[in-house]
């Protein structure tokens, strides 16, 4: 069996706790204008391009077979619609300005990737993660890997939208150690139209997935104009406050860095004007949520 990855990251330690690795793989079902990773929401690879390093040889033109890779007023541009992502543009490109994101790996492999850090998880109290995109989108290859590092003794995290069928995320959840959970749009008419699902099957996967005893911790992203509304936030905390067993949240503040990445996939970003979420409001947040009686935490 194989999957679809865009990034290991090694050293992590914002996706659960002690230092992890984390595995991001490609394909998510949701539409959220702000995705921090929006190279993982396509489910197959993709090309990215560096414009800042491109030195208009052309040489990509030249290489591409089609040619899917045209000249727009004398600067190569991907014609993403018909690109078959062959890679040859990219080895043309002795300057690096062009790159393939995304690979196939197989269940082993990946996990034979994951466990290369074993000592560190040992020493910190670490382990796996995985990310995406949304993994439960590569639902077999998902939980094949979360059950073969279980089976290594690796501690198992997954970070889903959970924006999956009910049977795929309570198997999830038996194969994990941690559950991390998005909660970002409350109200049910916004969600449809920011996030692009429905609310109540998450929030219905949310129940299951606190009901059986996996540990749980809630990421909420704050995003202004968005989710960080007085109305959002109380329901946020009404919601977690419903659950039988999941107190934590971590408030993440929107910030701008994911912006090159929409560009070197020539894709254009809906929050020009938007301002990072600011220190002070994601601290007001944490003092509102712990006020409430959860446990809050800024980041992470």
């Amino acid at each position: 069996m194989t999957g679809t990855i865009f990034n290991v990251q090694r050293y992590s330690v914002h996706d659960g706790p002690g230092i992890r690795t984390t595995a991001f793989l490609k394909g998510c079902p949701l539409t959220c204008s702000w995705c921090h990773n929006p190279e993982g929401v396509e489910p197959t690879p993709e090309i990215l391009v560096l414009a800042d390093r491109c030195a208009g040889c052309l040489a990509c033109v030249e290489a591409c077979p089609q040619p899917k890779v045209e000249r727009a007023d004398g600067t190569p541009w991907t014609n993403r619609a018909v690109c078959q992502v062959c890679g040859r543009c990219v080895a043309a490109c002795v300057r690096g300005a062009r790159k393939l994101v995304g690979r196939e790996v197989t269940v082993e492999g990946l996990a034979d990737e994951l466990e290369r850090d074993r000592p560190f998880y040992e020493e910190s109290g670490g382990g796996v993660t995985l990310s995406g995109g949304e993994p439960l989108m590569q639902a077999e290859f998902a939980l094949a890997v979360l059950e073969l590092c279980r089976k290594r003794g690796l501690h198992t995290a997954l970070d889903t939208s959970g924006a999956a069928p009910a049977d795929v995320a309570a198997r999830a959840a038996a194969l994990s150690d941690l559950v991390l959970f998005d909660l970002k749009q409350l109200d049910p008419d916004m969600h449809r139209n920011t996030v692009g699902a429905e609310l109540e099957p998450i929030l219905e996967n949310l129940r299951a997935i606190d009901g059986s005893g996996t540990e749980t911790w809630i990421r909420f992203p704050l995003i202004p104009e968005a989710t960080d509304a007085r109305e959002n936030l109380r329901a946020l905390a009404d919601t977690v406050l419903s659950l039988t067993n999941t107190r934590r949240v971590h408030v993440l503040p929107f910030h701008r860095t994911a912006a090159d990445k929409y560009a070197r996939l020539e894709r254009s970003w809906r929050h020009d004007d938007l301002p990072d979420a600011s220190e002070g409001r994601a601290a007001r947040v944490v003092d509102y949520l712990t006020g409430r009686g959860l446990d809050a935490r800024l980041g992470g």
